[in-house]
């Protein structure tokens, strides 16, 4: 095939047929066997997640550091639970997709050789609907649950996803007028990574509630310029794919009988999973978009970096909420960056902080608005929010 060629993906409309189908799978568990990747929290697989999101904390990876804190060793980071199971391919046959939405409690910390067991529910959908993006969408909403080898809950995940068609977002071409890749300096590139190097994570230091007010700024955390190797270590380390990567014969298995599921890439003949969106250029433009770009839930990775970032190894997030309101393409950079909105005892009589997040790229443009209730050490009380979590 010529390189000139374009990838083609299935490229259905939204029909009645399909909307009474799934109408009928409301409330059901989904088979997600396909897309669990790691189900126990070894040493190696914490590191490898957290070198994925780009995450240095070594409450994470260094034992030694580990052992003094209240944890007693090696944790892994709140969102680890996306690379036990994140999210999966479901229904809507031919139609594109996008994760636009996640909220997450977090009730126990996974500890180093824990193992996960997750379950994914659908909960339904809204729509059809207008949309700029692609005259009409629908949009799935899903609810997943994670339960440790105690059968203690450790997080619930409520995400949702839009589903379009994707001939007319090719034709509407919303984003065909952003300059891509991004003409970058290397001054620009250099200064960027220069903040990067500089950003130190809260740590052993405890961020007592009582000296937080609103108003207070986090600390900000940089991502990027996004590159092919920061999607290739996301993926790596589990995150996301949907269902799991695989190569020749056990690839092609899959893609004859889910033939949705793949396209040929036409430079190199070889079958692409419709995931290749995220570090594939062709695949990206048969979604309807110009350039590679992020992963949903990577982004929220990023979300709970910041958070974990600001409140210390002794602070604990109870929930964390975020929308991704524009893609993150390859060479974006992105800063995140929060603000305290409130300081109150919450109805378990925890000492909180509420917090407004934002996500800007290098146009100006917010591409992950969020929020967040995180539970802090208190001084004057003489408790910590790790103490209860972290009973048997």
């Amino acid at each position: 095939m010529s390189s000139e060629t374009k990838a083609q993906m299935v490229e259905a409309v939204i029909t009645d047929e399909m909307i009474e189908s799934m109408r009928a799978r409301i409330g059901v568990a989904l088979r997600i066997e396909h897309s669990i990747n790691n189900e126990e929290a070894t040493r190696l697989a914490i590191a490898k997640f957290a070198g994925g999101i780009g995450d240095a904390n070594p409450l994470w990876t260094d034992a030694e550091y580990a052992k003094t804190t209240r944890y007693g060793g090696i944790v892994a980071p709140p969102s680890w639970i996306h690379c036990v199971f994140a999210g999966l391919q479901f229904g809507w046959p031919g139609l594109g997709s996008f994760h636009n939405e996640t909220t997450i409690d977090f009730y126990k910390p996974v500890r180093l050789n824990d193992c996960i067991t997750p379950e994914c529910i659908y909960d339904g959908f809204d729509g059809p609907k207008p949309s700029a993006f692609a005259d009409r969408i629908v949009i799935d909403h899903f609810t997943n649950h994670y339960r440790n080898q105690h059968g203690e809950r450790i997080a619930q995940v409520k995400w949702s996803v839009i589903n379009f068609e994707r001939a007319r977002a090719k034709q509407k071409g919303k984003e065909s007028g952003i300059q891509l890749p991004h003409p970058w300096r290397q001054e620009e590139v250099q200064a960027i990574e220069e903040q990067v190097l500089a950003e130190k994570e809260r740590g052993a230091a405890p961020r007592w509630w009582e000296e937080v007010q609103p108003g207070d700024i986090l600390d900000p955390v940089i991502k990027g310029p996004i590159g092919m190797t920061d999607e290739v270590a996301f993926v790596a380390a589990g995150g996301a794919p949907i269902p799991r990567l695989a190569a020749h014969a056990a690839a092609l298995h899959s893609y004859r009988k889910h033939p949705a599921w793949a396209f040929r890439d036409p430079t190199t003949n070889a079958l692409e999973p419709i995931y290749a969106v995220h570090y594939n250029k062709h695949a990206a433009n048969a979604m309807g978009v110009p350039l590679q770009y992020d992963v949903g839930f990577q982004r929220q990775c990023w979300h709970t970096h910041l958070l974990t970032h600001w409140m210390g190894d002794d602070g604990w997030i109870k929930r964390s909420s975020a929308q991704y309101r524009r893609f993150v393409y390859h060479s974006d950079a992105i800063w995140l960056k929060g603000t305290v909105t409130k300081k109150y005892i919450d109805s378990d009589g925890e000492p909180c902080v509420d917090l407004s997040t934002t996500a800007v790229n290098q146009r100006g443009e917010e591409v992950m608005p969020g929020r967040a209730t995180i539970a802090l050490p208190s001084r004057e009380r003489g408790t910590s929010p790790l103490e209860r979590r972290l009973q048997k």
